[in-house]
């Protein structure tokens, strides 16, 4: 018996050291590889440096072999020299000093303008207006200049002052502005309001810092103002701070509960983020809209809702964003926006869409539909991992027509012909109808098509590629001659017509000048305002608000519908 005993141990201590001596093994390969890698890295650097016939710049060869390196990893590792750290800082906090003013590149004018100010800021304040064509700041031309040029200098030191000198398109006047720069904080509610039926609608654009407490007194206003049930936009959020998160989703759920688990390779990347105060409304019934942009933060807060059935969601499927980012302090004043672990959310799911793939080049792997897992909601109800969140009701947007992209293109060949009506209308009109009903007539709609058939506008039309594409195929494969009169009667029916499609597309191009000419007049708020009576997913969640039954319905698993059905049918 004791033989038997002392060769089990035996076997088992052979089989032990073997596991920690291959272990070991595996460590020391790992670490020769790197000592081997920095060394081979810095013996090339040395070469070029001695030896190149040209004199390197330091921080241009070194600085792209590091965002090389990092390129093999993930897209949210991001290495950030000294220069550029305020940008990351600006997208951590929201905040900048500035003058408060979107600015793009006209193409026709070869020249940035300003393209939308930013309410109550040093843009808008001095009366600067959309078209503007930036020309100097202070003694420093802007002519031709690209946008990333214009906007450095834009921005300095909140207090520090300058002077803007630009021309406006519509009057020909050259005009100068005594501007001070001062912090800007980009909204991240733009817009929150209620609506008919007690509905409130509340815009969240960004995770930035201090966003939950925007976003709690503006549910708490509108709730003192009558709300009974709330719309929570995160369309285009591509996320943020995942404490910010936490704090919005605890307004609605009980004190005490794990929403977020991380885990990395450190013990100090795993972590629970628990709710740590009581909520302000837990029974109140809410639609989140979500779409393809809506990500990272935005899906914490979503799922973390549809995990808790606090919440339906409505829209499309989110991006797919499950992993977590660190910030890390480098040497000479630089930062290392670092991957540090994965999310995972209350019915334990991480939604991380991607497979990084780290040992062949950095390349990535969708995860498919068959290999997800089942979780399971609060109540019961089937939900999956690896994909994003998938709405509880799917609604597709309306899609921009082609023309559309291309009346707002600011491409090469761009005439700008969109931008030049809407400064025009806006010269003819000092004032327009409130935001939430303002709307183009057709006659302005028809002034409009005729500067575009003046102004020598074209574009490539998808079904005239397609139909080339076709022919090309089909006189390959040898079909082209018996099908040729098919063909050329087809090929009659695509010609390009711009009138026709003008006015094909009638509704959908007068939606798109109308919220071009509404930021002019109510700023990004008043956009948003009116882009409501257009939206199909806005009206969806309206519709289903108003449908009490239906909504507590899509909260509860298909098992408990049938058995109440059964119980009911008894009574």
């Amino acid at each position: 018996m004791k033989k038997k005993i002392f060769l089990a141990f035996a076997l088992w201590l052979l089989a032990f050291c073997s596991t920690v001596m291959a272990q070991g093994t595996a460590s020391k390969d790992h670490n020769f590889k790197v000592a081997k890698n920095l060394e081979t890295f810095s013996a090339i650097y040395k070469y070029l440096e001695m030896m190149y016939v040209d004199t390197l710049d330091a921080d241009e060869v070194v600085g792209t072999g590091i965002n090389a390196m990092l390129r093999s990893l993930d897209p949210y590792t991001i290495y950030y020299p000294e220069e550029k750290v305020k940008d990351l800082n600006m997208m951590i906090s929201g905040k900048y000093a500035g003058i408060g003013a979107i600015v793009r590149y006209n193409m026709a004018l070869q020249n940035v303008v300003i393209d939308e100010p930013y309410e109550k800021m040093p843009a808008a304040e001095v009366g600067l207006r959309k078209g503007d064509i930036i020309l100097s700041i202070d003694d420093s031309t802007m002519a031709g200049k690209p946008v990333t040029y214009v906007s450095e200098h834009l921005r300095g030191d909140a207090g520090t002052r300058f002077i803007l000198k630009v021309k406006r398109p519509t009057t020909g006047k050259t005009m100068s502005f005594k501007i001070t720069r001062k912090a800007i904080q980009l909204p991240s509610v733009p817009y929150y309001g209620l609506q008919e039926n007690g509905i409130g609608y509340l815009n969240l654009n960004s995770f930035t810092t201090d966003c939950a407490k925007e976003v709690r007194r503006a549910f708490l206003e509108m709730k003192r103002a009558g709300m009974t049930s709330l719309v929570f936009d995160l369309r285009n959020n591509g996320g943020g701070s995942l404490q910010e998160a936490i704090d919005i989703v605890n307004m609605f759920v009980p004190k005490g509960l794990t929403l977020v688990k991380t885990v990395g390779k450190l013990e100090r990347a795993n972590k629970e983020y628990k709710t740590a105060v009581e909520p302000i409304d837990t029974v109140m019934p809410i639609v989140v809209l979500v779409n393809r942009e809506t990500a990272s933060a935005s899906e914490i807060t979503s799922g973390s809702l549809q995990d808790l059935d606090r919440a339906v969601i409505l829209g499309t499927r989110t991006y797919g964003k499950g992993l977590v980012q660190a910030p890390m302090n480098l040497p000479y004043n630089g930062n290392l926006k670092l991957t540090t672990s994965k999310y995972y959310i209350p019915s334990g799911r991480c939604i991380q869409a991607i497979n990084y793939k780290h040992n062949n080049g950095g390349y990535i792997e969708h995860v498919p539909d068959s290999l997800t897992h089942l979780f399971h909601t609060a109540n019961g109800r089937e939900v999956r991992d690896g994909g994003g969140i998938k709405p509880d009701i799917e609604i597709l947007p309306d899609s921009l027509p082609n023309i559309a992209y291309y009346l707002a293109s600011v491409g090469r060949d761009s005439t700008e012909v969109m931008l030049n009506w809407e400064l025009q209308y806006i010269k003819n009109h000092p004032t327009i109808a409130p935001a939430k009903t303002f709307i183009i007539s057709d006659d302005d709609y028809e002034s409009f098509k005729q500067a575009v058939l003046d102004s020598g506008f074209k574009y490539d039309r998808e079904s005239k590629k397609y139909m080339e594409n076709l022919v090309k195929l089909a006189k390959f494969e040898g079909y082209y001659d018996d099908a040729k009169a098919e063909f050329d009667a087809l090929d009659k029916k695509l010609n390009h017509n711009l009138s026709k499609d003008l006015d094909y597309n009638k509704q959908t191009l007068k939606q798109v000048l109308t919220s071009d000419l509404v930021s002019s007049y109510y700023f990004q708020r008043g956009s948003i305002e009116n882009s409501l009576q257009f939206d199909k997913q806005w009206k969806a969640a309206v519709q289903l608000l108003n449908d009490k039954p239906k909504y507590q319905k899509l909260l509860t698993p298909v098992s408990r519908q049938a058995t109440e059905s059964a119980e009911g049918n008894k009574r």
